[in-house]
């Protein structure tokens, strides 16, 4: 399932550091303006302990886990909607990805050149909202017009599709994005808006790049972030690039243990990234248990047992029968398969059950 996060935000706040956090690639993270110049892509696994603890349970041949695709895109400057810049490069790589990570630098180092000249977190996630808000405009007026000379023949739809497109032309004009439009119901949105592919309809997640010092409680850049974001829905996390650049260097899982344990935390700070990406995609992880593997699957939230079943074999939704499904913490509690049955907790499941996150599943199927 090839859903992808992008990483956005302004030169040099530290896109490039945090990808490669995430990842064993190695991006350009030199002290200058456009030093990523393509998208960087990297498929990284989700850490998730629930797959470890099934596996010391089941003791299988391999442990496959689940992962999401993390772009690390160029970084944009004001009038990059009018192609300033990278600006149409970076606009087309937003496009393609289905959510937005938006770094913001929340921290102070005169060693650390800023393209505007000072810190300024909301001034620089402004930015980016205008010139995004600004293509978003430019895609739906194109569509008003399409729709008002169809309504000219009496088409009825496409008079109140034009009006729907209008409202939200207004919307973007007063510097808000599209994913916070709800003057509409859910079936217009889908029909109307979501085919535009809008860059602002895309669900982000905040990073607030700190100093060590600020990776707990923040600090008053990340506080002014929080004020500012505060009526979107966004999740906004606290990682420091810093000291996520150090932990990267440590080859032995020990050594990043106890530096870990030297800043007062429990994981390094990617690894709540790559979950909150993760759930900011609506994605859910389902868990196949065997002595040859355990593995985890990724569907989309509210997928029936026939599309988790598809996710595996296009074969084992054709022919679906019916779906054993155990809890995870039944199998947990319990200790094993047998254990589960034995004690009447395996369900048999059909065709319209809607999978749950952390189901432990088997498929029966015949085709």
């Amino acid at each position: 399932m090839a859903l992808q996060c992008g990483i956005v935000g302004l030169p040099n706040v530290g896109k490039s550091t945090l990808f490669n956090s995430l990842s064993s690639a190695r991006a350009q993270a030199e002290n200058y303006p456009f030093c990523t110049i393509e998208p960087n892509v990297s498929v990284v696994t989700v850490p998730d302990e629930r797959l470890d603890k099934l596996a010391a349970l089941v003791n299988p041949q391999k442990i496959l886990p689940t992962t999401v695709e993390i772009v690390d895109i160029a970084g944009l400057v004001k009038g990059a909607s009018k192609g300033e810049g990278l600006g149409n490069k970076f606009l087309g790589n937003i496009r393609s990805t289905n959510a937005i990570v938006h770094v913001v630098r929340c921290f102070d180092n005169d060693n650390v050149v800023h393209v505007d000249g000072s810190v300024d977190p909301v001034r620089d996630k402004e930015v980016i909202d205008t010139e995004l808000q600004l293509k978003d405009l430019e895609t739906v007026e194109k569509a008003v017009d399409k729709y008002a000379k169809a309504s000219k023949g009496g088409d009825k739809v496409a008079l109140a599709t034009a009006d729907l497109l209008r409202a939200l032309v207004n919307h973007l004009s007063e510097g808000k994005s599209a994913r916070l439009f709800d003057d509409t119901t859910e079936e217009n949105w889908n029909k109307y808006i979501k085919p535009l592919d809008l860059l602002t309809a895309k669900p982000v997640i905040y990073v607030c790049n700190v100093d060590e010092e600020s990776v707990h409680e923040g600090n008053e850049h990340v506080n002014k972030l929080k004020e500012a974001v505060k009526d979107e829905n966004a999740e906004v996390l606290l990682i420091s690039g810093a000291i996520e650049a150090d932990i990267n260097e440590l080859d032995e899982e020990e050594e990043r243990i106890e530096f870990l344990k030297e800043y007062g935390l429990s994981e390094p700070g990617v690894n709540k990234l790559i979950r909150a990406c993760y759930q900011i995609l609506n994605l859910i992880t389902y868990f196949t248990a065997g002595e040859k593997e355990v593995r985890a699957w990724t569907v989309r939230k509210g997928s029936t047992a026939p599309q988790a079943a598809g996710v595996i074999h296009t074969d084992f939704e054709r022919g679906f029968i019916r779906a054993e499904v155990i809890k995870y913490d039944d199998y947990v509690s319990l200790g094993s398969e047998s254990a589960v049955k034995d004690a009447g907790k395996m369900a048999v499941e059909g065709k319209e059950y809607i999978v749950h996150d952390g189901d432990i599943m088997h498929f029966r199927f015949n085709v």
